[in-house]
């Protein structure tokens, strides 16, 4: 590094230019018809015979033998058919050709660090380390194809260039001769390799079309634009591409991240035929797995549960966790999963395996404790889940807002821990849609659990009832509510309503209920629903 700047100074003294520091080379890997192998390989087909994977109704890729037939990216399946009748078709499957992927990619990483996956079937890494360690290169770029080769890649191809476009483009280049795997492209001679490619290379047929409507049919007469004309003309990704096409590709190789391994998997040899048996003995691999998120810094907030018994039925379910779970929270749900929480030998069958496995996790400096912890939550949500440890998953609930016209059916009740069916977000959609006949906000503070019988007279002492065009038979002036304190009539201050509303008028039992608001003489505001003649008091705002 001294060595470097001292140079620098003195070109900078003399007035001269600046040596731009060597490029950073790039070693691209590519195995030729890679989707084709790998759905070949799956359906337990030769690679060799006529073969294409299609995909929306046209061919995703073809093997070599189903290309001299004139099976194509892009033809139709029937025309490509009808070139060649011998031609076996398979849809394209994107998690497949990443799956049978994944021993190349881990073999090569084996070898060398710092691999980036371009795509299923094409690696991408710096060649600075891999030529020092294997002598040069091209015996590195040799050794790394044959490993990818020896691991289920056949007739791997690399290239190596200044970046990491031409370094693909020269893998894919037809060969100089006969049987060779790599081809170099000299330092700085990335501009020149790429001159006299076409235009397809880029990957942008559009853009090919017009650059060929304008007489510019290579990545050289492309390249040979300025940098103004191309940005003024086709926007930021034409100048991207235009970059790519003079040898100028502004990316770097960047290595993938392999994610830790967060699933445990617990196994009962013999199995286990009571809950609390195999709450105890999944103990330790909840431990193992809350160390494992602490050692990735992170934090599950979902969390995935799955028991087999020895039926080889799985019981699945998915747990949500209002702040992040522990591994005292994960025993707590795989107990309740087994038992619900009533009863430790409700178990059809004994258990064999229980697996666990995050669903969301989160990155564990967004859960920190503040500087003087985390005060009255923290203590309220141990309290909290200490109790449902010994009462059940059901037997905390926290109260949510949902949809409905009536305002029980707006109650949602949530047990303590989980996030309500289908998240917050859906929820918040159920509860903001029309809902017609509902009555608006706010709502009142309290929704008795179960209706209370009232009686709503007028000022001669009969009672309040609504006729069939819905209007009040008269004035409420006194109101009485079973069970409340005093026991008797107290006067209506305001009154409002009737509003009413039809429930469930598609089916033979549906009823018309009447809607009514009224205050006390204390101050009490009820909300009343006349049901067959009878009113009930469903919620109270004082």
């Amino acid at each position: 590094m001294i060595a470097r700047g001292r140079i620098r100074a003195d070109a900078i003294a003399r007035g001269g230019a600046v040596p731009e520091p060597p490029p950073t080379r790039t070693i691209v890997l590519w195995c030729p018809d890679w989707p084709v192998i790998a759905a070949a390989r799956a359906a337990g087909e030769p690679p060799e015979q006529p073969f294409a994977v299609v995909s929306k109704g046209l061919v995703f890729a073809s093997s070599a033998s189903a290309r001299q037939h004139g099976v194509v990216r892009g033809l139709r399946v029937r025309e490509a058919q009808a070139r060649c009748t011998e031609l076996v078709v398979q849809p394209y499957d994107d998690a497949l050709d990443h799956r049978a992927f994944e021993p190349v990619i881990r073999a090569v990483e084996a070898a060398v660090p710092g691999v980036e996956v371009v795509r299923p079937g094409t690696l991408a890494l710096r060649s600075r380390g891999p030529a020092r360690y294997y002598g040069g290169e091209r015996a590195a770029a040799a050794t790394l194809a044959g490993i990818a080769a020896d691991h289920g890649a056949p007739a791997v191809r690399a290239g190596v260039a200044d970046t990491p476009f031409a370094a693909e483009q020269a893998a894919r280049a037809r060969p100089l001769r006969p049987g060779e795997r790599v081809r170099i492209v000299p330092v700085s001679g990335s501009a020149d390799f790429l001159a006299d490619l076409p235009l397809g290379v880029l990957g942008d047929p559009e853009l090919a079309t017009v650059l060929d409507r304008l007489g510019i049919g290579t990545l050289g007469d492309f390249a040979a634009l300025s940098d103004e004309q191309v940005r003024d003309r086709f926007g930021v990704a034409g100048a991207f591409l235009h970059r790519l096409a003079g040898g100028r590709d502004p990316r770097e190789v960047a290595a993938r991240e392999v994610p830790p391994e967060l699933r445990v998997e617990a196994s009962f040899e013999p199995p286990l035929d009571r809950a609390d048996q195999i709450a105890f003995a999944f103990r330790r691999s909840a431990d193992d797995f809350d160390a494992r998120l602490r050692a990735a810094g992170l934090v599950a907030t979902t969390i995935r549960v799955g028991i087999v018994d020895e039926r080889d039925v799985l019981l699945e379910r998915t747990w949500a966790h209002p702040r992040w779970f522990d591994a005292a929270d994960v025993v707590d749900r795989v107990r309740w999963q087994l038992a619900g929480g009533v009863d430790p030998t409700g178990l059809e069958a004994p258990v064999t395996s229980v697996v666990l496995e995050p669903v969301a996790v989160d990155d564990v400096a967004n859960h920190e404790r503040g500087l003087w912890g985390a005060g009255p939550d923290e203590r309220v949500h141990h309290g909290l889940a200490r109790i449902q440890g010994m009462v059940g998953h059901d037997g905390v609930v926290s109260p949510r807002i949902g949809g409905g016209r009536t305002l029980s059916e707006r109650v949602v009740l949530v047990p303590w821990g989980d996030a309500p069916a289908g998240g917050e977000r859906a929820l918040a959609t159920v509860r903001d849609r029309p809902w017609p006949g509902r009555l608006p906000g706010p709502p009142p503070a309290t929704v008795l659990e179960r209706p209370r019988p009232v009686d709503v007279v007028t000022t001669g002492g009969a009672s309040v009832d609504v006729d069939e065009r819905g209007a009040l038979s008269g004035p409420p002036e006194h109101f009485r509510a079973e069970g409340d304190r005093g026991g008797g009539f107290s006067a209506v201050t305001a009154w409002a309503g009737p509003w009413p509303l039809v429930v469930r008028w598609w089916e033979s039992g549906g009823r018309r209920l009447h809607r009514l608001q009224l205050v006390d003489a204390e101050g009490r505001a009820w909300y009343l629903v006349l049901a067959d003649h009878r009113w009930w008091a469903e919620a109270i705002a004082t």
